[in-house]
């Protein structure tokens, strides 16, 4: 599918048919092209469009260059985001005579976003140098998002951690659900922070390669400042999911020790008995107190004594 977007005041205005009236389109989005599509895009502006295999290449030389006077620029971007699922995307901005194409093979939410509030405000657009501006700063302010819904999620599952009652309960499912869920927040993390590296990098690739001029050197330059601010708290977040995890994992291992121990002691408080009984189990033909009256219920008596004292022996020591 081939979107293209015309200039109307400031404003962005959607085109039905972008290829038949190519000259005033300043945007032309591509998303998940088919070979026609791409074959008649080249032909109209005269590019060439790169196939998703080059798109995934992690290398800078393909990810950010010239090539017939247009500059290629590919960022990763996480798509699916509001599933919980993030799925890392290649996403190339090219600007050619001061047009902005966009090639995508997965929805972003981002670019809908934009083109939406494109439509109804005036975002400053002037040609596709500017576009493409504004489509960054939508960007990293989704990025943004996620990244505050990452935190609020961390904190809640600190708080599940960390603030549990004496209620008796299942805690081995509970942890099971918490380490999920820290998984998860961690690859939403991890996702958002090599988004905003490839964005870095090319927002210096674009500030130094494009030709900005004054006004948006200087929107560049926030824009750099903003994708350096979001890693810095992404690598904090990152950080404290490794934290989180290291700490259910403590938690765990906590509560196995205390199912052991509960073990250990009952064997121990029982272990007196068995040997009374031991004794009086034996196979021997004299033994004197065969021969009592009441020799079963003493026996039974110093088996319950025998356990009785080690469990007190326990209590006044604090091991239970």
């Amino acid at each position: 599918m081939i979107r293209g977007f015309r200039l109307d005041g400031g404003r962005l205005r959607p085109e039905p048919d972008p290829l038949a009236a190519p000259d005033g389109i300043v945007w032309f989005d591509l998303f998940a092209p088919t070979e026609a599509e791409e074959a008649a895009l080249e032909a109209v502006i005269g590019i060439d469009v790169p196939t998703r295999d080059e798109m995934g290449e992690i290398e800078d030389s393909s990810r950010l260059y010239t090539d017939g006077g247009g500059l290629y620029m590919t960022a990763t971007l996480p798509a699916q985001a509001d599933t919980g699922h993030p799925v890392p995307v290649p996403v190339t901005f090219i600007l050619i005579e001061r047009r902005l194409v966009t090639v995508r093979y997965d929805e972003t939410r981002a670019f809908t976003s934009f083109a939406d509030r494109a439509e109804r405000l005036d975002l400053g657009c002037s040609d596709g140098h500017s576009v493409l501006i504004a489509l960054l700063d939508a960007i990293v302010e989704r990025l943004a998002d996620i990244l505050e819904a990452a935190a609020r999620d961390l904190a809640s599952l600190s708080q599940e951690i960390f603030r549990r009652g004496g209620e008796r309960e299942d805690r081995a499912q509970d942890y099971r659900g918490v380490l999920q869920g820290v998984g998860r927040q961690g690859d939403i993390v991890s996702h958002v922070l090599a988004s905003l590296v490839t964005l870095e990098r090319l927002v210096a690739y674009l500030t130094a390669a494009g030709e900005p001029g004054k006004e948006e050197r200087i929107r560049l330059k926030s824009l750099s400042r903003d994708t350096r601010f979001l890693a810095d708290h992404a690598s904090f977040l990152a950080q404290k999911v490794t934290f989180l995890l290291d700490a259910t994992l403590g938690m765990i291992s906590i509560q196995q020790n205390a199912i052991i121990k509960i073990f250990s002691v009952a064997a121990v408080i029982f272990l007196p008995p068995t040997l009374v009984a031991s004794i009086y189990g034996m196979n021997f033909r004299i033994m004197p107190e065969l021969d009592w009256a009441y020799g079963y219920p003493i026996a039974l008596i110093a088996m319950v004594a025998s356990a009785a004292l080690s469990y007190g022996i326990f209590r006044f020591r604090g091991w239970l």
